[in-house]
């Protein structure tokens, strides 16, 4: 798939056209191509070829051409008239948290500041102070950017890792030699990023398997490949190795190369003590295998019930599964409903109508509408009289549904001063309310704590959304004292957010976790702003699990009455 290539390009050309100072619109709309074709599930290709692109929403008939001119000649003209006299050091610059076009463009007009050497030598000799925008704060936040931007080097989403890690299986699944086949590594442990992806297969015929694998489609290069071992890089940029074992070993093979570097040292250590030993070949009693098929072999063997993937870290999982008190883990089949969408009267893609049978279509009992509020200018935030126009076209369009509810709701923006966007007088019509922070980052610890606060306070409140604010690839988040933040929600019945988006993330597992040992309840939502993002909540389920959630823990395993009777007993 092609579809991660092209939104790069799109992005590439909406930073470069900021850069040199164009026309706002068109910056706008080369933005909301790249996030559109970047969250696509479906491959663009196959779109192009069928004659579909312009069925997407935010693309048009332009911008249809230029992907297809891109499929069939590997060059985009639009591009490349675009990238003229500028350099991929300075576009590079622009990818830095911290470092928006307008600054880069600045550095260069008054240090002559290219690429990122230049930056870094630059901050060296502390040229950047005193320049016009930039004091002690902002270049405490480059020097974080900058960091921030070589570690994501290194590393993958698992939003971009997961859908490449399904294709592939589903690809390799075909072969009539494999007879299992699992992702491993720190995708099956669901961490937020990855290294690269690992995937472990069994089977007599490792060569014939390892051939099939880097002949696989989407390959664009071979990097090894032997009797049991093979690695590529696909498409997307991501490597991707896979491994044959024998049959009789996969179990211990995979729990081998899932578990945290951590989690296996412990592991070997209570081995030891029962005079045993664990291998990736199985677990055995001095030259005798006694395990290995299975995964759970190693754990039974150990006296242990089977640790679920998603807690392999290290934390305490260990001695859960010894005393037989692990967590019960929140299933996908356990969520109802999303409780965090946007639709094309805010700054979505969909209708109501196509919100509501795609999430029939995902078995949903229940979908959020929460468009954003009037604060949120750049995402076209609805004012008071277009929120109560909305509210009424859900309650006639629930009218229809047999089974299914439209729940209505707004993403409230807490504003700098902490005061909220609507008045209870309208909050009151609504079934949920979300709040969140879009504005005043820079605000200090206390300040951004007290906003949230006063916000949870509030008894319309139900769901405060991505409580971090942060960006995975692009920026930490604001300062807030989260632990205040769980303590107000414990006291008054106030859910938090996982913003199951792939950048956000947030909550992450820790602070999940630290959130249900408080009574916190949480929300898993993806914030959808298109259909194709909605599949997320897998994600977001993930990060659950990791942060020890049941089912009991999650709002969105609720019916719809207990979900709103859940909403209504703040008010109370």
């Amino acid at each position: 798939m092609k579809n991660h290539e092209i939104a790069a390009l799109f992005e590439r050309i909406a930073n470069v056209l900021e850069l040199k100072g164009e026309n706002t619109f068109r910056i706008n709309s080369y933005r909301k191509a790249a996030r559109v074709i970047g969250d696509l599930t479906v491959d663009v290709e196959e779109l192009a070829k069928e004659g579909k692109l312009t069925d997407i929403p935010g693309i048009g008939e332009g911008t249809a051409e230029k992907i297809v001119e891109y499929i069939n000649t590997g060059k985009m003209s639009k591009y490349e008239e675009v990238m003229k006299g500028v350099s991929e050091d300075t576009i590079t610059l622009m990818q830095i948290p911290g470092l928006g076009p307008k600054t880069v463009a600045m550095l260069n007009k008054e240090l002559g500041i290219v690429g990122l050497g230049d930056l870094e030598k630059a901050l060296q000799e502390d040229k950047l102070k005193g320049l016009f925008g930039i004091g002690d704060k902002k270049i405490e936040n480059i020097v974080k950017g900058i960091e921030l931007f070589k570690t994501s080097q290194q590393r993958i989403s698992i939003g971009m890792a997961y859908p490449v890690v399904i294709r592939v299986i589903e690809e390799l699944r075909q072969h009539p030699e494999i007879k299992d086949i699992q992702a491993a590594g720190s995708l099956r442990r669901m961490k937020e990023t990855i290294g690269d992806i690992d995937i472990l297969t069994s089977g007599a015929a490792g060569e014939a398997i390892v051939k099939s694998f880097v002949n696989m489609s989407g390959v664009t290069q071979i990097l090894a490949a032997g009797d049991t071992k093979g690695s590529v890089r696909v498409e997307e940029g991501v490597q991707v190795d896979l491994r044959v074992v024998h049959e009789d070993e996969f179990g211990a093979a995979l729990q081998y190369f899932t578990g945290s570097k951590e989690h296996n040292i412990h592991l070997r250590e209570i081995a030891k003590k029962k005079g045993l030993k664990i291998s990736e070949y199985g677990i055995f009693r001095g030259d005798k295998k006694i395990g290995g098929r299975l995964e759970e072999d190693i754990y039974k063997t150990l006296g242990m019930d089977w640790i679920p993937p998603e807690l392999r870290e290290n934390r305490g999982e260990i001695e859960a599964s010894l005393e037989r008190k692990l967590p019960k883990l929140i299933e996908l089949s356990d969520i109802k409903g999303d409780l965090h969408n946007h639709s094309n009267w805010s700054d979505g893609t969909p209708t109501f109508e196509e919100m509501a049978g795609h999430a029939m279509k995902m078995g949903y009992k229940y979908l959020v509408v929460s468009d954003h509020s009037k604060s949120l200018h750049v995402a076209n935030g609805l004012k008071d009289e277009e929120l109560l126009e909305e509210i009424e076209e859900i309650d006639e369009l629930n009218k229809k549904f047999k089974g299914f509810t439209l729940l209505k709701a707004t993403e409230m923006d807490i504003k700098a001063d902490g005061s909220l966007d609507f008045p209870d007088k309208i909050l009151e019509k609504l079934d949920i309310v979300v709040a969140s922070i879009h504005s005043g980052f820079k605000q200090g610890e206390e300040k951004i704590t007290e906003r949230m606060i006063a916000a949870i306070r509030n008894p319309y409140v139900n769901i405060i959304a991505h409580p971090t604010g942060r960006l995975i690839s692009r920026r930490e988040g604001y300062e807030v004292n989260l632990d205040k933040v769980i303590d107000a929600c414990a006291e008054t019945g106030t859910a938090l957010e996982i913003n199951c988006y792939y950048d956000r993330l947030d909550l992450n597992d820790i602070h999940c976790r630290k959130a249900k040992e408080a009574g916190v309840m949480i929300a898993i939502s993806t914030d959808a702003h298109h259909l194709d993002q909605m599949w997320m909540i897998e994600l977001g389920v993930g990060i659950a699990r990791r942060g020890w959630l049941e089912a009991k823990d999650v709002i969105n395993t609720f019916s719809v009455d207990k979900l709103k009777a859940f909403c209504k007993k703040k008010r109370k």
